[in-house]
């Protein structure tokens, strides 16, 4: 897997989305359109377990998470940015979504949900904070951030 496949996989997946507000509307029809069981979700998948394995996505390890952004926002991202972390039953750094967050979550164990959601997609609104969580196992979750904006706080929950 190539960082440019790689850009042009998310690039056809942020057409499909921007300007949708973040909600659950746009939750509920990413998981019926690129959630589990879809050419989409298997194609992003397999890719980041593919660049994982080339070493260039979640290069960066701190408190047991593997992380790493992606790719910044860009016009051919639609001003997305994509971030992928693998976390294996572990909580997160508390942050902030300035302008919402959506999630893609692909267990790496069976039965692994990301916040208390299994596979597929879940959507932050603008103004939303998490101390982001995986349970039951061990997952990837993609990232993608409007404009790239996320703020890190200093919360535990």
């Amino acid at each position: 897997m190539e960082l440019q496949t790689f850009q042009a996989l998310i690039a056809g997946l942020t057409a499909d989305i921007t300007g949708r507000p973040l909600d659950t509307d746009l939750a509920d029809t990413l998981n019926r359109t690129h959630g589990p069981g879809s050419d989409s979700y298997a194609a992003l998948f397999a890719a980041c377990r593919e660049a994982i394995a080339a070493g260039w996505m979640c290069k960066h390890e701190a408190g047991g998470i593997r992380y790493g952004r992606v790719l910044k926002p860009a016009p051919e991202l639609h001003g997305f940015s994509v971030d992928v972390v693998d976390m294996d039953d572990v909580a997160g750094p508390h942050h902030v979504h300035p302008n919402g967050e959506i999630d893609l979550i692909m267990p790496l164990t069976d039965g692994a949900r990301f916040d208390g959601h299994p596979a597929g997609w879940c959507v932050y609104p603008p103004g939303s904070a998490h101390r982001p969580t995986v349970s039951s196992g061990r997952a990837l979750v993609l990232y993608l951030l409007p404009q790239g904006a996320i703020e890190f706080t200093k919360a535990t929950s």
